[in-house]
Formats: structure tokens, sequence, C-alpha cells
């Protein structure tokens, strides 16, 4: 027997979520793992149920569908299907790997039309080529563009339009997104610990909690970087894991 789907719906209008579960009840080996109504509710849905299939609205308030993407970010998303009024977002929807994107009113078909296309990537999910992460990082220096191996980087930090290389005791400037270094960098080595801060895990020394109540790592060097609030408990695991 094939194993499950499970699913998680995502939108702000209950009348939507009803729909698309009405629709998956008809389906054979599809499980309902949950349902969010907003884009920080999806996030913490995303990363506590991990589901294999995400219905991810894209209009919604506050974060978004593409907001919820490109923070949990591309590489670590389940597959998704995009629902949404609006076909203008469909071009940013397939950069960021949707498996179909769906516009509302879309009829019974379409929709499994869209499901039948979710369950045949699910179902060859591991004939997928492995990924490759980048090992090295160019960067200028005095005019000049040289090479900086990603194993030689200890943190890397957010300064308004630059992303900063911390290697040893000096500091590479790049005009780069931490975002898409981020997804860039292989998961198992590096880890985002705040919204301006990835870290190489092997580097930290101790995470503690810092004032307020707030938490940070400590690296080797010495270096002390803050830890989101959002990220602490997966930082903790991950930590564990090594």
């Amino acid at each position: 027997m094939s194993e499950r789907l499970r699913v998680l719906i995502v939108d702000d209008e209950p009348l939507a979520r009803q729909r698309i579960e009405d629709l998956l009840a008809k389906e054979e080996g599809v499980e309902i793992a949950g349902t969010a109504s907003t884009g920080d509710e999806a996030i913490d849905a995303i990363r506590g149920l991990d589901p294999d299939l995400v219905f991810l609205d894209v209009q919604m308030p506050g974060k978004n569908g593409i907001d919820v993407v490109e923070t949990i970010g591309a590489s670590e998303m389940p597959l998704v299907i995009f629902t949404t009024a609006y076909d203008q977002f469909a071009v940013k929807a397939f950069e960021l790997a949707a498996v179909d994107y769906l516009v509302k009113p879309f009829d019974d078909e379409r929709f499994v039309d869209a499901l039948r296309r979710a369950r045949k990537a699910f179902e060859h999910r591991d004939e997928q080529p492995q990924r490759k992460y980048i090992e090295k990082i160019p960067v200028e220096l005095r005019g000049q563009m040289r090479v900086v191996p990603v194993a030689m980087v200890d943190a890397i930090t957010a300064s308004g339009p630059y992303a900063e290389l911390h290697v040893g005791d000096r500091t590479f400037a790049i005009r780069e997104r931490m975002q898409t270094l981020e997804e860039q960098l292989d998961p198992a080595i590096f880890f985002r610990i705040h919204r301006s801060a990835i870290v190489r895990l092997d580097r930290i020394d101790t995470l503690r909690r810092a004032s307020g109540g707030d938490y940070a790592v400590r690296l080797k060097d010495g270096k002390e970087l803050s830890v989101s609030r959002s990220r602490r408990e997966e930082l903790e695991r991950r930590l564990l894991d090594r």
C-alpha cells in the first residue's frame, strides 16, 4: 500500500479551508495533518507537523504565502500547491518550486489534477538528484575577486544591503541576501539562528540565556550572536543531535 500523503491546509478564509477539506475527504491515501489561517500559524505548523504537502493561500493578512516559503526556506518546504484569487503571483510561485497553482474559484477537476501532480512528486521524491550546496563564496577584496571556502566560514551576519562572512578574525562583505545564502548552504552544517545571522553548528561553543529572557550563542572564537525565540528550540535539537 502506498504511503499516505499528509496535508496541511492554509487559508485565512474558513470556507476556503473547508472546501479543500471536503475535496480531500473524497481522496484515498490522504490525511489532513492540520489547518492554519495565518502565515505565522502556517510557519509553526510546517515546522511542527512536518506535512508532505501544503495547500498555501498567497494572499493573507500579515505574512502571505510567499513570505511563508521565504521564512521556512524553499529547500526546507514540503510540496506546495499555491491557492489564490490572483494569478499575478504565478511566476513567483513557480520560482519557489510550487507543484501547482490553483486560481480561485477552481473546479473539482482542476483540484484533482493538482493533487495528482503532487502525489506523483511525492512518490518520486527519493529519486530526485541530491541537491548540491555551494562550497565556495566569491568576495571582492581591494578591487580583486577571491574565493572563500565555505568550510572556513564561522558565521554570516546581515549588515544593511550586505552580508558579512566571518572567517576566523577576518570579515568579508558580499552583496547577497541572507535568504539566498541560507538556501545555498548545507542545512546539516549551517543553521539560521536569527533573521540576521547564520552560524556553522560546529563553531557554536554554548547556547545561553541573555538579558531580558532572550538567548544567544557564543562561538568558539568568543563572538556572541542573538538567537530568535522562534528558532531556539530547533537550534537546541540540532545541537543535541550533533
